[in-house]
């Protein structure tokens, strides 16, 4: 019998093969990814295998077998923890880490809760390569043949590798035109070019926006000026000013959809107080208001609102651009002699908000410190929403009016866990440990809601202020779309997937009388001019990208931050066009329209935001003063 005679690159193709189909098989079983036809399937397979042809083939230039043999079960490891890492990412955000969040460190103490909960056993899978890599340099044997790797064998090596490359490429262009210039999608890029080599274009891309400051001249605020000016939606006559004065009490709901407001769940109520809300004289409830935000959730959220620009595609605004020059609400309201302040009884700097806070003009930050955080009483990284709505309230009775205070609650989060003493319906029954927590901790929120609205009366606040509450993003993810189905009774589609990024937006003025349930498509882009002219303020000369709510001139159109958007007549979603009240797929004609125009307008919002080009704004507005004084 021959005794087999091992190549003495034979760990270098076991490393090649077992971190390829520890990948593939990592994306079929951890990634909720919509596989539409054979060819897409195939590119599934093939990307990542130029990259682990690249990476680990620099180990043809290392001499020593000892050392080679290292560098490669490195690369092992180091894989498999990018696939690790994205998979539990992906469980709680539905997408994929990017770079900017590789460095929001200081969130990640405070994220421990979610991130456990999102850990399985089965991930142990992920470093099925790195075993198996270890097994062939303990087993096979070192080979005495003399087998060298020289230039030409080298050459070959990587020009096969540069092919490969070049073939994953071609076939996803086929699939997906203009996949690397006008994607918003992160997972349409690990679709096509694969995990790793994602994480390549994200660091280019990352590098990209970071010089595009340093470039900026100012010149590209015409053209997206132009743009806002096309666009602007002159207030409604009769609704302009009707609450010039008031103070401003802004709730950001956690993880509220709207979903479950005015429904039930295996009988129980699961929002009473909102429910009534939704009915009330006084109040304006919009019923498909969309979140606008990406991956960084509640820090989004305030930044559209204050802003009414979108969110960076992968990261937080908050952590990379909080240096920037803003228009914020907060500046424009305290210019006209508001008192601003966020009230959020959790540590100042996650988000990096004791940061960024200054740099929209904020007055004072209420975080953790000022709060009394009772037996008890604490929930996730802060305080329950009851307390915390009770000694908000008392807070605000100190404050200067008129004030502009934006409450931001907490119990509504990812895990969902609550104390039993304030489980005031049972937990749902699905398969979802998610969404069966959810409907709890919403029903508590709901109660919390009611506490503030009866403690504003007893105070005295209530008559002069109007309230406004607003979902901040999604709490069910794509990643429950069983459990989703079993409750409403349906098979979930991408079109069902964008519609459930409605969340509950509700303005109420109190003794106004008129108030009515809006079915007009919006988004949180939209509260800004909305809420300003509710005030009495001109907004015509603001670089902001939605619309007045109430305006005539509003367009039903709201744009997600991944590219999908909805109109009044149709959903855009997974590339493919909606009827938007029959769910049923329709001719893409209807959508074609409103695709270049959402890739416009997030385009002109990064501009704005990676060029820092309110700055030039800033000191043109300046520059007649300054010109005026000198002459004086």
């Amino acid at each position: 019998m021959n005794k087999i005679v091992w190549s003495k690159h034979s760990v270098l193709i076991v490393a090649i093969v077992a971190t390829w189909l520890t990948t593939y098989f990592g994306y079929l079983t951890s990634f909720n990814m919509k596989i539409d036809n054979i060819m897409q399937e195939f590119i599934l397979f093939l990307n990542p295998l130029s990259f682990l042809l690249f990476v680990y083939g620099i180990a043809l230039f290392i001499k020593s077998t000892k050392r080679r043999n290292i560098y490669i079960l490195t690369i092992s490891v180091m894989t498999s923890i990018v696939m690790f890492s994205n998979a539990v990412f992906y469980r709680f955000f539905n997408d994929f880490i990017t770079l900017p969040v590789l460095f929001q460190t200081s969130n990640f103490g405070d994220l421990s809760s979610s991130v456990t909960a999102n850990l399985m056993v089965t991930d142990i899978f992920f470093f099925t390569d790195v075993f198996i890599i270890f097994l062939a340099i303990k087993f096979i044997p070192k080979t005495d043949r003399v087998e060298q790797s020289n230039k030409i064998g080298r050459k070959l090596y990587f020009v096969m590798t540069a092919a490969v490359i070049m073939v994953n490429l071609g076939l996803a262009e086929m699939e997906r035109p203009q996949l690397l210039t006008r994607s918003f999608d992160r997972e349409l890029l690990v679709k096509n070019i694969g995990t790793y080599n994602y994480h390549i274009y994200d660091l280019f891309i990352q590098s990209k926006s970071h010089a595009q400051r340093a470039l900026a001249d100012g010149s590209e605020l015409v053209e997206v000026g132009n743009y806002i000016n096309a666009n602007y939606a002159a207030p409604d006559p009769e609704m302009y000013g009707v609450a010039k004065g008031r103070n401003i009490i802004a709730i950001s709901l956690e993880s509220l959809q709207s979903f479950v407001i005015n429904e039930e769940m295996d009988g129980h109520v699961i929002t009473p107080f909102l429910n009534e809300l939704t009915k009330d004289p006084d109040t304006f409830y919009f019923s498909d208001f969309y979140h606008n935000t990406g991956l960084g959730k509640t820090s989004d959220s305030e930044f559209i609102i204050e802003n009414s620009l979108y969110p960076r595609n992968g990261s937080a605004v908050f952590f990379t651009h909080s240096g920037n020059t803003y228009q914020s609400m907060a500046a424009q309201l305290g210019e006209n002699g508001y008192f601003t302040n966020v009230m959020h009884a959790n540590n100042r700097s996650f988000w990096n908000r004791d940061i960024m806070y200054g740099a929209l003009g904020i007055d004072k930050f209420y975080d953790l410190e000022s709060y009394t955080v009772g037996e008890g009483e604490a929930v996730n990284w802060g305080m329950k929403d009851i307390p915390f709505m009770n000694q908000s309230v008392e807070l605000m009775k100190e404050m200067p009016q008129p004030f502009y205070s934006r409450l931001i609650t907490l119990t509504n989060h990812h895990p969902f866990d609550l104390d039993e003493e304030d489980k005031l319906i049972p937990e749902y029954t699905s398969n979802s440990n998610t969404l069966n927590k959810y409907f709890q901790t919403v029903r508590y929120m709901d109660e919390a809601i009611k506490v503030l609205f009866e403690d504003l009366k007893a105070s005295g606040l209530y008559d002069n202020s109007i309230i406004v509450m607003y979902g901040d993003h999604y709490g069910i993810s794509e990643n429950h779309n069983k459990a989703m189905g079993m409750y409403l009774d349906k098979e979930i589609t991408p079109y069902d997937n964008a519609k459930l990024q409605r969340v509950p937006l509700y303005i109420h003025i109190p003794g106004y009388g008129k108030g009515k349930t809006m079915d007009e498509v919006s988004g949180q882009i939209d509260l800004k001019p909305t809420l300003l002219h509710l005030m009495g303020l001109e907004t015509k000369d603001d670089m902001y990208l939605g619309s007045d709510i109430f305006s005539p001139d509003h367009e039903p159109f709201t744009i997600f931050r991944d590219g999908r958007f909805v109109t009044d007549k149709n959903v855009y979603a997974q590339e493919v066009c909606y009827d938007s009240k029959t769910g049923e797929e329709t001719d893409m004609a209807e959508c074609e329209p409103f695709i270049e125009r959402a890739a416009t307008e997030l385009n002109y919002s990064d501009m704005i935001i990676n060029g820092d080009l309110l700055r030039f704004k800033e000191e043109q507005e300046q520059s007649p003063k300054l010109n005026s004084k000198s002459k004086e």
